[in-house]
């Protein structure tokens, strides 16, 4: 069996936890790997990018942005990931430090449960033609660069015309992303085993702009009505530069991460433990 550790180098906690987890794997005869800022760090075999989803498990030791980068290597294999809190939020890892060997365990004897998280396809357009095409577990964004003035965003589904949002920029968000980005947006939490696209101007200039939840078999055509600098951003991992008359379609992607699940209820959990849902402020914390 192989598993390839991946590792927010940036954490002690989270270094100690994958030197431990490595020795342990290797006294039950797994072949270690590990991603090349950490390997030496952890005492693994180093791995490139294009080797880690080479694996029957990938693990990550950090937070979400630890798991993000490593479901965007691992996605188009299928690798399963077991993602290990450490981190501030933690949405999308599923793994308290704790629970790492009963983890591994239930990996090793089949027992584990794996969730397929939706992911957005997203194709940048010029000249009609496709530049390059991205794939997102969080969200896709299309927003103006940091000295731009507020722009337009016209922006069509299916083929019919929606609206044109005078914002600072548009995302769409998978359920997985709903607690990232598209919740500071104002956008819907929305629960990710579902199947959705979420629609979220980023600070309209308006009264009358909602966020959309669609199917997921929708298209979103998104195009810069007016002139001015725009980025596309992808799960923060890649930063394109637009020019004008570039066009932007957002899909469901072909591809799933897959989650190792511990706990079913995870989700509700976090909600109220993270943020802060259901707390009664003592008069101490006045």
């Amino acid at each position: 069996m192989r598993i390839h550790l991946f590792v927010n180098t940036h954490r002690e906690d989270a270094l100690e936890a994958a030197r431990k987890t490595s020795v342990y794997l290797r006294q039950h005869g797994v072949d270690v790997g590990a991603d090349a800022q950490s390997a030496a760090l952890i005492d693994a075999e180093e791995r490139s990018l294009s080797e880690l989803a080479d694996a029957d498990l990938v693990v990550t030791f950090g937070g979400d942005g630890t798991l993000i980068r490593a479901a965007h290597v691992c996605a188009e294999a299928g690798t399963p990931i077991l993602g290990v809190y450490y981190g501030k939020f933690g949405f999308v890892t599923q793994c308290e430090p704790h629970e790492v060997g009963a983890a591994l365990s239930m990996f090793f004897d089949g027992s584990a449960r794996i969730e397929e998280r939706m992911m957005v396809q997203t194709e940048l357009m010029r000249h009609g033609k496709t530049v390059a095409t991205l794939h997102s577990l969080n969200e896709a964004v299309l927003q103006r660069a940091a000295t731009a003035r507020m722009l337009e965003f016209e922006v069509t589904i299916d083929g019919h015309l929606l609206t044109t949002y005078p914002a600072d920029g548009v995302l769409v968000a998978t359920p997985t992303g709903s607690t990232a980005y598209n919740l500071s947006a104002g956008g819907p939490i929305v629960d990710p085993k579902m199947r959705a696209l979420i629609l979220t101007a980023i600070t309209p200039h308006t009264l009358s702009s909602r966020p959309l939840v669609l199917s997921p078999e929708s298209t979103i055509h998104v195009r810069i009505e007016t002139r001015g600098d725009a980025v596309l951003s992808c799960d923060g991992q890649s930063r394109l530069q637009m020019v004008n008359g570039d066009e932007v379609l957002i899909s469901r992607s072909p591809r799933v991460t897959r989650l190792i699940s511990v706990d079913q209820d995870d989700f509700l959990e976090k909600l109220t433990r993270r943020l802060f849902w259901s707390r009664r402020l003592r008069p101490e914390d006045d």
